[in-house]
This record gives structure tokens, C-alpha cells and sequence, in this order.
């Protein structure tokens, strides 16, 4: 199917173009963290999406095609865990060979990754993005909700250097008391291997990990501890929107990263659109709806049918919410019906 790029290209209320789509193939996960999909919900009868309500390859990559004509260059896909998706590869070469696409990445929690990162690379897949919230075995089971240890996440970052998906970026989502005194094990680790780590703040997503402010280390504190005995100075953004603040190691040992929407909010300049593995549009991380593309698509609507949604929904969008945050919106009966982290991706 070739796909062209048309000229206009919407911003949204507050001046905000479309740049970048994430796009969840699936909301299934083989790991059970406590913050995006804790077992006690997630059970063996927890009904996930059947597979017919699943958006296909052919339907993600006419989707994809119509947000690149519409100004957005980066592709990334997610989950819930995509490469629990059979046949992602094939996806991947669809989405590869849409004109006008500069950026095509991935995130995973990287247990399957050794197998199928050559696959992937081969496919057209550029770069990939690994969530991996501790070393230490214990910590790293308590966090991912598996039997499992984290030397299986560090094979599968190994194997996807080997195939080229780099430069690799690890995030580690922090939590007080559960791994931050784990960072600068991180920090050491990764350190001089040309890899990005990106510490997250824990953030208030979805209404299922009982979220609380206590537990969010802050990016100073963060920057701070590492900075003790790892020196660091600030870096420019790599690009406008870039939801990581910058630092590298003054010894020239590589850069790291701060995500930091509790304590920093970077709204402002928010150039992200998300596609559902049920294929909803969704505007921000923090939403509580979107809009549904997949029934007007499966009934025979046109591209420029649905186009006009997308731009429709774009040009009303004022989402800013990390800017907004209050105790009223981030706790309690404000979180309910937010739309959850596994069905969007992070």
C-alpha cells in the first residue's frame, strides 16, 4: 500500500503540533508490575481484549500512514508487552516502508528480546527501549511481578545491540522504597556502555497502582545521588517535545536521563498521539477516553473520513494534565475511569 504525505499538518489548541504516535499492538504482558498490572487484578480471569476487538497489521498501518500524513515522523510501539504479539516483525515492515516515517522504535520489558531482536532489526525496526527497574533479583521479581531475574532483561539488551537497534535507552521507573536504593547500581552498571538510562518519577497513570505521593523520588533527589559519585552536567534536548532532561557524566561515561512529570511537568510542549490495541486515539498518557477509529474503519470509512477525525480530536485537544495535577485529580474517585498504562504503553 503506498502511502503519501499531504500537506496539512494540525495543531492543537495550545499550538501544539503531531509528531510522534504510539501505538499499543496488544494489551497482554507477561511480567505483572505492581504500578501498570498488578496480579491481584491481572489474575488468570481477567478478561483481556479477544482478538477480533484487536486492530489488525493491515488496520494499524493505514492508520499509521494517515498520522504521518498528518505531521507525525517518530512510530513507536508498545503494549502491554508487544513482542508478545505473534509476528511482530511483520508489522514492523509494514510500518517501515510508510513514506515520511524518520523514527521507528520499540518498547518492551525486554524478557523476549533475545529472541526476536534480529528479526526485528532486519524487519526495519531502528532503535528499542528496554523497562528495567532493578539488579537485584529480589527487587527485580518484587517490580516485574515474575519469577524471573533481571539477567534475561540484560541478554536481551545484549542482543539488541548485537543486531543494531541502538542506542539503546533503559528506563527504570522509581519507586521510594521499593528500588531506589538500587539507582546508582543502575548508574554503575550502565555506565560507559554508550546505553541512555532514563530514571521515571512514579507516576499517578491508570487507577490500579496505588499511587501516592510519598513514594515519588523526585528528580533532585535523583540527580543528586547519582551526581555524588558520578559527577554530571545538564544537556540540551535532543529535539523539541523530548520528555527526558538531559545530564552526562562529566568523565565522558555516557548521558542519562530524568523523566520527572510529577515534579517537572513538561506538558507544554506534548507532540504525542496514542493508538490503542483497540483502536482508540487517545491524547495523553492520563486520559480518561479517546475516540474509536477502528469501528468507522471496519464500516468503510474513507481515509479522508478518517482523517478528519484525527485532525477533529487534535485541534480540540488541550490536554496538559501534569501541569494541572492537584490532590483532587491525582488521588481518590478524581482517577476513575483514566484509561490504563497497559492499554496505551508508557
Amino acid at each position: 500500500m503506498e502511502l503519501h504525505r499531504v500537506d496539512a499538518e494540525p495543531r492543537d489548541a495550545l499550538d501544539r503540533p503531531l509528531r510522534d504516535l504510539r501505538i499499543s499492538v496488544t494489551d497482554r504482558c507477561n511480567f505483572r508490575c505492581p504500578y501498570c498490572m498488578p496480579a491481584e487484578v491481572f489474575g488468570d480471569r481477567y478478561r483481556f481484549l479477544p482478538r477480533p476487538e484487536i486492530l489488525t497489521f493491515e488496520e494499524i498501518e493505514r492508520l499509521a500512514g494517515l498520522f504521518v500524513g498528518l505531521g507525525a515522523r517518530k512510530l513507536r510501539i508498545t503494549g502491554g508487552e508487544p513482542l508478545v504479539r505473534a509476528e511482530l516483525p511483520g508489522l514492523v515492515r509494514r510500518l517501515a516502508r510508510i513514506e515520511g516515517v524518520e523514527d521507528l522504535a520499540l518498547t518492551s520489558n525486554g524478557f523476549l528480546l533475545a529472541a526476536h531482536a534480529r528479526a526485528l532489526a532486519e524487519a526495519g525496526l531502528q532503535r528499542v527501549t528496554v523497562s528495567l527497574d532493578s539488579l537485584d533479583p529480589e527487587t527485580f521479581r518484587r517490580m516485574s511481578g515474575s519469577p524471573h531475574e533481571p539477567g534475561r532483561v540484560l541478554e536481551g539488551i545484549d542482543a539488541a545491540v548485537e543486531a543494531g537497534l541502538g542506542p539503546i535507552k533503559v528506563n527504570c521507573v522509581v519507586q521510594r522504597g521499593v528500588n531506589d536504593a538500587g539507582l546508582l547500581d543502575l548508574a554503575r552498571h550502565f555506565h560507559g556502555t554508550g546505553h541512555v538510562l532514563r530514571f521515571i518519577e512514579f507516576m499517578d497513570v491508570g487507577t490500579r497502582n496505588a499511587w501516592a505521593e510519598g513514594e515519588v523520588v523526585t528528580a533532585e533527589e535523583i540527580l543528586a545521588r547519582i551526581d555524588a559519585e558520578l559527577p554530571l552536567e545538564p544537556l540540551e534536548p535532543g529535539y523539541p517535545g523530548e520528555v527526558a532532561r538531559r545530564w552526562r557524566y562529566r568523565d565522558g561515561g555516557g548521558e542519562i536521563g530524568v523523566i520527572a512529570s510529577v515534579s517537572r511537568p513538561f506538558c507544554g510542549d506534548c507532540t504525542r498521539a496514542r493508538l490503542s490495541a483497540d483502536g482508540h486515539l487517545l491524547t495523553c498518557l492520563f486520559a480518561t477516553a479517546g475516540i474509536d477509529l477502528k469501528q468507522p474503519l471496519r464500516e468503510g470509512a474513507s481515509d479522508a473520513e478518517l482523517r478528519e477525525l484525527v485532525v477533529g480530536r487534535w485541534l480540540a485537544r488541550r490536554d496538559r494534565y501534569s501541569e494541572e495535577r492537584s490532590a483532587e485529580t491525582s488521588a481518590g474517585p478524581g482517577r476513575r475511569g483514566r484509561v490504563e498504562m497497559y492499554q496505551i504503553g508508557g
